[in-house]
């Protein structure tokens, strides 16, 4: 199965067409750039003991289903903190950008224990449904051709949801998905999977994600536990907690443009 990116060279990248969104079939969904540029800021400084603790990803405008062009800068060096950025370029035009805080690791027994968390839902199987027609579709995208999206609890509709996601191919060709990607690849599935508004009548489209890692998730599944809840005035707020299949690993969230989808 073919990677969601390959290199063109010269920090160009090519995407398949399992990157395509649900609201443009000329658009990527948010997931997949994110995957990628979530990678790029881990290899800004290759061999630290730096983590990615933070990744506030914009959504500049749509990301065509084409050929992009990536720039990394580290802004903020630091041996502790360091800040670090990444765009994706279409063209000339920017499509895309992140900030990505790193921290220094540091193994101490030290460290204060986590406060109890709710219990996430089962670890996904094969029993678990994927109860959502609107994953189904004759061409190639992210949502069934890019992850496994399991529902643990809730549904594809209206309403607060659990959901198991699992990459189904490598971001980038060749290499093994990181955690990090893993996590950012999933937490873009927090808005579909807790609609404030019926899917067929409505588009809530996140021009942001940002995530937060507590912890690295282990393993290829990250659960989202998400919920949306919209103003009065055509906004809303998408948040997540992530879990992996030992507990809870972080949170994410993204805000939402509510807008009625066209006849």
């Amino acid at each position: 199965m073919s990677a969601l990116y390959e290199s063109a060279g010269d920090g160009g990248w090519r995407p398949d067409e399992a990157t395509r969104g649900p609201w443009n079939p000329t658009h990527q969904h948010g997931g997949a750039p994110a995957a990628l540029i979530g990678g790029l800021i881990e290899r800004a400084e290759p061999g630290s003991q730096l983590r990615v603790v933070r990744v506030t990803v914009e959504l500049v405008r749509p990301v065509p289903l084409e050929e992009l062009r990536s720039e990394v800068e580290i802004v903020r060096p630091g041996r502790r903190v360091q800040l670090v950025e990444a765009r994706l370029h279409a063209g000339d035009d920017l499509v895309a950008r992140a900030l990505g805080l790193r921290l220094r690791r540091d193994e101490t027994s030290a460290a204060p224990p986590s406060e109890p968390a709710r219990a996430a839902p089962a670890p996904p199987d094969a029993s678990l449904p994927v109860r959502a027609q609107h994953l189904r579709s004759d061409l190639a995208w992210f949502g069934q051709d890019g992850v496994d999206l399991r529902y643990a609890r809730g549904d594809w509709g209206v309403g607060s949801a659990f959901a198991w996601v699992a990459l189904r191919r490598p971001v980038i060709a060749g290499e093994e998905p990181s955690p990090l990607q893993r996590a950012l690849a999933a937490a873009d599935f927090g808005n579909g999977i807790s609609a404030a508004l019926d899917w067929s009548g409505w588009a809530f489209i996140n021009p942001d994600l940002t995530l937060y890692l507590e912890r690295e998730p282990i393993g290829s599944w990250v659960g989202l536990d998400a919920t949306t809840r919209a103003g009065p005035d055509g906004i809303a707020v998408a948040e997540s907690v992530l879990h992996d299949e030992r507990g809870r690993v972080g949170r994410a969230v993204q805000a939402l443009l509510l807008e009625p989808r066209p006849d």
